[in-house]
């Protein structure tokens, strides 16, 4: 008879078999793009990671018959709490095999952290937390992810689903092709910008530090109102902001300017993504060859695709195409260095005018992620 056993992953070898079980659960499939080993290491290092100045985290290792089969996280966030007057647990970095008695198993060991921790609802995944990537792959199992999206099996949502988590959030994944943008979105784009009255410009590399304040500034204000968000403390946003540079494209970060005040009213980010190379470095491991492969695969041309993987715009500036005009802007940058198709991701199933506005672009809704949460002191009412 099988027997599963759950163990606290703090140091020694139940940490290593905790960073190691996404690749002995996914190792295989090759749509899965591996995370490089050394940033999952500094993501979930409480001392590296700015994250952990304001929460916590307990991370478990199942076992089945000795051998190291699932992990989960529970994750103590004091801001999103805060923020949002919660008394939530969330959970993260979640997988498993397909076996439904080591996931409820994991779950148990999750939800009874957070019931330690006097929380009334867990909810996830956030690996850590709603700024990093986050939700359950829904479809599209046949696709790799993008740069900073996760990618799971096929099984997971009936796993989740099985131990009684619901829906809490639905997010939402574009993609389109060059081809699909037509001459007359072309000339409406520009129509936009001239009606607009403001400036658009790039990033300035020179004056980066500059404009990354502006970026963390703009998004403060443009997803106070959105769903989970928690506003970057300046630490956490530094430390995205230094690991981001050395990957950014300047010719694909803008900004829009209001000319009669000085104040930047919105900005988009995209990135390449290299997980066209990343999925080719199967163990994760930069050194001793990684490195160099993921340097030769990334070489100028080389990728075919990008991610815009946030935009803001503040409230008194929206409705009036600037969102729209800012993709435009990207995908006529990006053709330029040989850019084909690109993933407009995530974006949430409530947010109405950022979905219309991909979808006027010509993106197609290929992909969903969701956010589950369960009640921890009791079924459900």
């Amino acid at each position: 008879m099988s027997s599963v056993k759950v163990v606290e992953a703090q140091t020694g070898k139940a940490w290593k078999d905790f960073l190691n079980v996404p690749f002995l659960v996914q190792g295989k499939n090759e749509h899965w793009v591996p995370p490089l080993r050394i940033q999952q290491k500094e993501l979930l290092d409480t001392k590296k990671n700015p994250f952990y100045q304001n929460a916590d985290r307990r991370c478990f290792v199942a076992y089945l018959d000795g051998k190291p089969v699932g992990r989960i996280a529970a994750i103590k966030d004091n801001r999103h709490n805060e923020y949002h007057s919660e008394n939530t647990c969330h959970f993260g970095h979640f997988d498993v095999i397909d076996n439904a008695e080591v996931a409820e198993a994991l779950f148990k060991a999750a939800e009874d952290a957070g019931r330690e921790w006097g929380f009334d609802l867990i909810r996830g995944p956030f690996n850590p937390n709603i700024n990093e990537d986050m939700g359950i792959q829904m479809d599209a199992y046949d696709t790799p992810p993008y740069i900073m999206m996760p990618y799971n099996p096929a099984y997971y949502p009936t796993l989740i689903e099985g131990l009684d988590y619901r829906k809490s959030m639905d997010v939402y994944c574009y993609m389109i092709e060059q081809e699909d943008m037509s001459a007359k979105l072309k000339r409406g784009a520009e129509v936009i910008r001239k009606r607009s009255h403001l400036n658009f410009r790039k990033l300035n590399m020179k004056q980066f530090w500059r404009d990354a304040r502006l970026v963390w500034q703009v998004h403060m204000k443009a997803w106070e109102k959105n769903w989970g968000a928690v506003p970057f403390t300046e630490e956490e946003f530094h430390h995205l902001a230094k690991n981001l540079k050395t990957a950014v494209d300047p010719d694909q970060v803008f900004f829009a300017e209001d000319p009669d005040t000085g104040e930047t009213v919105g900005f988009s980010l995209a990135l390449p993504n290299i997980n066209e190379a990343i999925i080719k470095i199967r163990d994760g491991r930069l050194f001793p060859f990684g490195l160099l492969k993921l340097l030769w695969l990334t070489r100028p041309g080389k990728l075919q695709s990008s991610r815009v993987i946030v935009m803001g715009v503040i409230e008194e500036y929206r409705n009036r195409g600037i969102d729209a005009l800012f993709y435009y802007d990207h995908f006529i940058e990006g053709q330029k260095k040989g850019i084909q198709r690109g993933e407009m991701s995530w974006i949430l199933e409530t947010n109405t005018m950022m979905n219309r506005a991909a979808e006027m672009m010509g993106g197609k809704r290929y992909k969903t992620y969701r956010i589950y949460e369960k009640p921890l002191g009791g079924p459900w009412e």
